[in-house]
This record gives C-alpha cells, sequence and structure tokens, in this order.
C-alpha cells in the first residue's frame, strides 16, 4: 500500500492540491510566476499620470538618454567594436548627452572611425544609455536605486505610489471564479464538453463491444487479423493520424472523390461537419483500447457456459444478452470510466483537427479551452491562474462522473464475495 499511496501522493493529490492554489492567483505571461516583479511601462506610466503623481516624475520615469561618460565609455570599451573607433569616441563624444537614439546615430556617423553596421551602433546605444522604462526589477530597492541612475528624487510617499503601480507580480485573487461563472461562453463550452463527451463515449464503448463480440464469433485467423487492423489509430501518431483525416475530408480528398461520381460537389467536410468528425476521429482510438478489453473478458468467460446454452438452443444474440453482456459488467465499468475521464481531459485531436473551430468555440471543450487560455493563444496573454481554475473544474466533474458510475454499476455488488466461499 505504501508504494500505491506515495504514487497517488506525488502524481495526483499534490498536482490537484497546487492546481487548486493556482486557481486563486492572477498568474500570467505578464505576471510571471516567481515573486515581485516592478516594470515602468507605458501602461504603469498612464495610470501614475491619472493618479495625480507630478507631471515631473512622470516624464522623468519614461524618459531616455545617452551620456557618454566614463561608466558609459567603459562599458564601450569592453565591447568588440573597432578600437580605433573606440578611441575616437572617447575623444570627441566623452562627456555629450544625446535626447534620443536618433541624434546618438547622426554623431556616430559623423566620426571619421564610425561604427558601420546598425549593430555597432546599437552597441554603443546600449552602452551610453540612461533609462528604467521597461526594464525589469525583482526588487523595491533595486527600484528604487534605479532612480539615481537618471537623476530622479522622490519622498517616501510618492516612491510608495511608484512601487504599487508599477508592481506587475501576481496576487490573490477570487476573481477567476467570479469571471467564470459571468463568462458568456462558460455554458456554450460546457455544453460541448458534454455534448463530446456522450457522443463519443458511446461510440468508443458501443463500438468496441460490437467489435469484441463480431470478431469473438469469428475463426481464430480471421478474429486476430481483425482486431490488428483495428489497433492501427491506437498505434498510429495523433498528428499523422489526423493528417489523414484531413486528407481523406478537405475538398479534392478521399470523401469529395467518391461523392463526385454521385453529383455532388466537393467540399472541406471537416468544416462542414465538425463534431461528426470530431466524435469519429476520437472514436477510433477509443474504440480500439476498449476492443482489447472487451475481447479478454470475453474470452475469459468459460466456454463450457457458452457451448450449455448452444445446446440449449440459444442463438448468438440470446448468448450475448443473457451470458457475456452480463458477466461483463466489470470490463464495462472500467472502460465507461476511464474513457469518460481521458475524454474529459484530452484534447489533442480536436486541437490538431478543428482547433476548437471552425468559428467561435463551435468545437471548443473544457480542456481545450484551458489549454488555450493557461499554454497556446493568438493573443499572446496566457493566463496560468484563469487556466488552473478551468482545470479545478475538470477535476470535481472527473470525480463526479466517477461517483455515478460506481452507483450506476453497483460497485459495491461487483466487490462483494461470492457466497460459495462463505461456506
Amino acid at each position: 500500500m505504501i508504494p500505491a499511496g506515495i504514487i497517488v501522493l506525488l502524481f495526483f493529490l499534490i498536482p490537484v492540491f497546487l492546481t487548486v492554489v493556482f486557481s486563486f492567483t492572477t498568474m500570467g505571461s505578464e505576471t510571471g510566476i516567481t515573486g515581485d516583479r516592478y516594470v515602468i511601462s507605458e501602461v504603469s506610466l498612464r495610470k501614475l499620470k491619472d493618479s495625480g503623481l507630478r507631471p515631473a516624475i512622470v516624464e522623468k520615469l519614461g524618459s531616455s538618454f545617452f551620456i557618454f561618460n566614463e561608466s558609459g565609455i567603459e562599458k564601450i570599451k569592453q565591447t568588440k567594436l573597432n578600437k580605433k573607433t573606440i578611441k575616437e569616441i572617447n575623444e570627441k563624444l566623452a562627456g555629450t548627452v544625446f535626447s534620443t537614439e536618433k541624434e546618438l546615430f547622426k554623431a556616430l556617423k559623423r566620426l571619421k572611425n564610425r561604427p558601420r553596421s546598425f549593430k555597432d551602433r546599437k552597441t554603443v546605444s546600449k552602452a551610453v544609455a540612461k533609462t528604467i522604462k521597461n526594464k525589469q526589477f525583482f526588487d523595491a530597492k533595486d527600484l528604487q536605486a534605479s532612480f539615481k541612475t537618471i537623476d530622479l528624487e522622490v519622498t517616501d510617499e510618492e516612491f510608495d505610489l511608484i512601487r504599487d503601480i508599477t508592481n506587475t507580480s501576481w496576487k490573490w485573487t477570487t476573481g477567476n471564479y467570479r469571471e467564470m461563472f459571468a463568462s458568456q461562453f462558460t455554458l456554450k463550452i460546457l455544453f460541448n464538453t458534454f455534448f463530446y463527451l456522450f457522443f463519443t463515449m458511446f461510440f468508443n464503448v458501443g463500438y468496441a463491444l460490437l467489435l469484441a463480440i463480431a470478431t469473438f464469433y469469428m475463426p481464430e485467423a480471421q478474429s486476430k487479423f481483425f482486431r490488428a487492423i483495428w489497433l492501427l489509430p491506437r498505434i498510429t501518431p495523433a498528428v499523422i493520424y489526423v493528417m489523414l483525416w484531413k486528407w481523406f475530408s478537405y475538398d479534392k480528398g478521399f470523401l469529395s472523390s467518391i461523392f463526385s461520381f454521385a453529383g455532388i460537389p466537393g467540399q472541406n467536410w471537416l468544416m462542414e461537419f465538425p463534431w461528426t468528425f470530431v466524435i469519429v476521429i476520437n472514436g477510433f482510438v477509443g474504440a480500439s483500447m476498449g476492443m482489447i478489453i472487451f475481447a479478454s473478458a470475453i474470452e475469459a468467460i468459460p466456454k463450457d457456459i457458452l457451448y450449455a446454452a448452444e445446446v440449449d438452443g440459444a442463438y448468438v444474440w440470446q448468448q450475448v444478452r443473457r451470458i457475456v453482456l452480463p458477466l461483463m459488467a466489470w470490463p464495462i465499468l472500467f472502460i465507461t470510466s476511464y474513457q469518460s475521464l481521458s475524454l474529459l481531459t484530452s484534447y489533442e485531436y480536436i486541437l490538431l483537427s478543428t482547433n476548437g473551430g471552425p468559428g467561435f468555440y463551435t468545437t471548443e471543450t473544457w480542456a481545450l479551452n484551458a489549454f488555450h487560455t493557461a499554454l497556446n493563444n493568438y493573443f499572446g496573454n496566457l493566463r496560468y491562474g484563469y487556466g488552473a481554475t478551468l482545470a479545478v473544474v475538470l477535476v470535481i466533474l472527473g470525480i463526479g462522473l466517477s461517483l455515478i458510475y460506481l452507483r450506476f454499476f453497483k460497485f459495491k455488488e461487483l466487490v462483494t464475495e461470492p457466497l460459495i466461499e462463505n461456506y
């Protein structure tokens, strides 16, 4: 029990706990995941201006100038610039100040041994630049110390205001949950998730049962061949598998070529009927696994029972209904539960086939939306905290589905010791 407990702790309980913790934060690509971070950006400068801070301070915080003082010249000497260029800069530009980079570049071009490339001129610019705009400071003391480089003096009250507004680090919040419940897309994505879950699971389990039963009543050589064929979707890399479906369904693909004989014009069938293809693409992969489990379970049924039923005149369908299916309660419970939880949290085939489209959230499921929110979206603003909030909902839904299945399949009766063992 101890090894199993350690595995559960490391790979389930701790990740779930951390996900819940992160869901109460504003973590994102803009805030980072570490501690305090201070950035004087255009946004923070506007907020400082609106807060009533002295305009002269705001202007200086956002300003940038270029000064050839001793420290700047020393930095230039440490670069890989031409020695003659460095010597002339020291002789002719020492002590000069430029308010813009454009003016600095003009001065450099007037030198006899001027920097030839833009990269070299940029090297000089960086060495003598004096600005704190768009720089990151991970400590309030470092932020305050940087004011000396731009000759800025502020009072303690003014610094507290600057520190609070320029602090872009993450904060604790319950706003993620409020935003999720208030979003106009939450119900649509939730409906998409259950629609996808129900029909794909029905396809997975039903088709897997059909394949397992059909191959069981085939001759052994044929059954092995067909079972091997249905393993191909499972062992094929997801990218290649979806690319084959796209080739199959696009406007000049195999499906359009077949329909053309009936006079049906070609079109992108995947985009026209996205849910059909999403369910079938995922269904074939899930059915292959279910078929293996169900086929093994049927093979484990004592042959004497089936022979006796056949002698009593039971047809194949009667054998399946009265003997095979009742004895497969455990495998059906396992596959149904596994496929439900897997479909609830998986999104790779939807991502590769439709990416949640076509259109706005047409095939966007909850797991895919969590991925788009936290790890990959068109806007570049990754929201780790809000993505964790969506993941917490998936955990709750998964636990709820597991409890429903255990009750529906009468789990206590399944694990009860046979009566014959009590004597």
